[in-house]
């Protein structure tokens, strides 16, 4: 009966449920940031795409229409 009292009475694994906890929170707030921050992203590397395609069309043609 001594082995199992010491057994209930260890905390050993206490720190690593405490890691496990922590890294979940950790992990979901990214994600809830990342969902916020995406379409913006997303926006402006489509702009980002708009823009280079003129800029690659106008220096292609004779650069009168720039």
């Amino acid at each position: 009966m001594t082995k199992f009292s010491a057994f209930l009475k260890d905390e050993a694994g206490a720190v690593t449920v405490d890691w496990v906890v922590l890294t979940a929170a950790i992990v979901g707030l990214g994600l809830l940031v990342f969902s916020f921050v995406r379409p913006a992203v997303s926006n402006v590397a489509e702009q980002i795409g708009v823009e280079l395609e003129a800029a690659k069309t106008c220096m292609t043609s004779d650069g009168k229409t720039c």
